[in-house]
């Protein structure tokens, strides 16, 4: 018993690694929850090309002395609202939409970020995730684009559960289904934003994903899922930092590799 408490305990006589540890729960559980509706609405593609999109803001952000936070969001809510127009001006299809763009600004992001010699930032650490390196600042950057997020998901929850499942009948009594599916991409593009630090570019999508499907698998109404799926998704955090600590691997992967388990577990025992 002793034992357990001390490998607990032990990692959070650092600073860094509560720093770490409160960033990836919340990472964790606004993944998972928004996740929910990703899932639902099979936006799993959107998502991971939301996530390469914004690495030219963040790049950008960084040579001008801005927080990469910021750059990102912009870019990000951007990108979730260029979708949406693109494809309703050009007529293709969404996925080509999003094919297009995620290519192209994933391209200018990497061009922007191999001609800027003097940055000082790596490229691992921004596809990768690096939360052992997060300040105060950016935890408390973290606290408040969550409860942001998390606050818009229960104000508008009805509205939201409606239109992701019946949207013509949304539609026909008149609620603005539009404006609803642009929220929603908004909000996946600043989840995306919360999550970069602590699992990378590459990453987002299956901390994104895979709490919410494995959830799917355990209950069936929604609302659950919601709860299962934040829930898995925080211990995925805690289990994959604790992961990195102990055995010295990086801790994005590391989450990511917890919430696949768990996945697969799931998966394993479904009746």
């Amino acid at each position: 018993m002793n034992n357990i408490l001390e490998i607990i305990s032990d990692p959070l006589q650092y600073n860094f690694m509560v720093r770490a540890l409160s960033v990836s729960v919340l990472v964790g559980v606004s993944c998972a929850v928004l996740g929910t509706y990703v899932v639902m609405r099979g936006l799993a593609f959107m998502g991971d090309a939301l996530a390469h999109a914004v690495l030219p803001g963040v790049v950008v952000a960084l040579l001008i002395g801005m927080s990469p936070f910021a750059g990102a969001a912009a870019v990000g809510i951007t990108v979730a609202v260029a979708i949406g127009y693109l494809t309703r001006r050009t007529g293709l299809s969404e996925d080509t939409t999003i094919g297009i763009l995620f290519a192209g600004l994933f391209a200018l992001g990497i061009t922007l970020l191999s001609a800027s010699d003097g940055l000082g930032v790596n490229l691992e650490d921004l596809l990768l995730g690096q939360v052992l390196g997060v300040s105060t600042t950016d935890v408390y950057v973290t606290v408040g684009m969550a409860a942001l997020v998390l606050g818009i998901l229960y104000f508008f929850h009805n509205e939201l559960i409606f239109t992701s499942f019946d949207p013509v009948g949304a539609e026909v009594i008149g609620v603005p289904t539009k404006f609803f599916s642009y929220l929603l991409l908004v909000l996946l593009a600043l989840v995306i934003v919360i999550a970069l630090q602590a699992v990378g570019l590459i990453l987002v999508m299956a901390m994104l994903v895979t709490p919410a499907a494995t959830a799917f698998l355990l209950v069936r109404r929604f609302v659950p899922m919601m709860v299962v799926g934040g829930a898995l998704g925080g211990a995925s955090a805690i289990v994959g930092l604790y992961l990195s600590f102990y055995f010295n691997i990086p801790s994005g992967p590391a989450m990511v590799l917890v919430a696949t388990g768990l996945f697969v577990l799931a998966t394993a025992l479904r009746r």
